[in-house]
């Protein structure tokens, strides 16, 4: 997949657009009836639910990407936010003697778990997305779990056979965000993002 987001839309199982945000969001607010349509993030594979009331101008600016947060508590220039996290109280007596506290030591730790296996992350990324994307749209589609166990274990040849008979749309799409879910063999091979109509 591309490193910018894109988002894409399906009526049923057809494919609408795959588009960035705004492009989206144009496509979506110039719609008789988008109430029909899901959205999903490609990153994710999450569906995406947006507010379309007022003008164009409007939807466009709900979404815009935020300022920069102004000073206060974290570090906001650095793009640090505050979030709740529940640990044990051994895991706490282990961060508080850790140099730079708890926060830096964390950070730390993610840092060196995405560097010791990024294509596994990757992996494990696309998997989830594309595990969503297929719950919503080819859940009941013949050959979906079948399918969706041959996502996790890494076999694209048994993906795309229990895909073979659903809709072009729908078995495009869930290649597409599978793409890093079977590894360097496929990934020279990754599709295209679909394009809009």
């Amino acid at each position: 997949m591309t490193s910018d987001p894109t988002y894409t839309a399906f009526r049923g199982q057809q494919r609408v657009l795959t588009a960035s945000l705004p492009d989206l969001l144009t496509h979506l607010k110039s719609e008789e009836t988008p109430t029909d349509v899901l959205v999903f993030d490609d990153q994710t594979g999450r569906q995406a639910d947006f507010d379309l009331s007022g003008t164009l101008e409007d939807v466009l600016a709900r979404y815009a990407p935020a300022a920069p947060a102004k000073a206060g508590p974290g570090r906001p220039k650095l793009g640090v936010t505050p979030r709740e996290i529940t640990l044990l109280p051994r895991h706490w007596e282990w961060l508080d003697r850790q140099r730079g506290g708890a926060s830096a030591t964390l950070r730390r730790l993610i840092d060196e778990a995405r560097k010791a296996d990024p294509e596994g992350e990757a992996r494990a990324q696309a998997q989830a997305a594309t595990d969503r994307f297929l719950n919503v749209v080819a859940g009941d589609l013949p050959g979906y779990e079948e399918a969706t166990r041959a996502l996790y274990a890494g076999d694209r040849a048994a993906f795309t056979a229990r895909m073979a008979d659903w809709p072009a749309d729908v078995r495009q799409h869930a290649l597409y965000l599978a793409a890093a879910a079977f590894g360097a063999a496929f990934g020279s091979e990754a599709l295209a993002a679909p394009t809009g109509e």
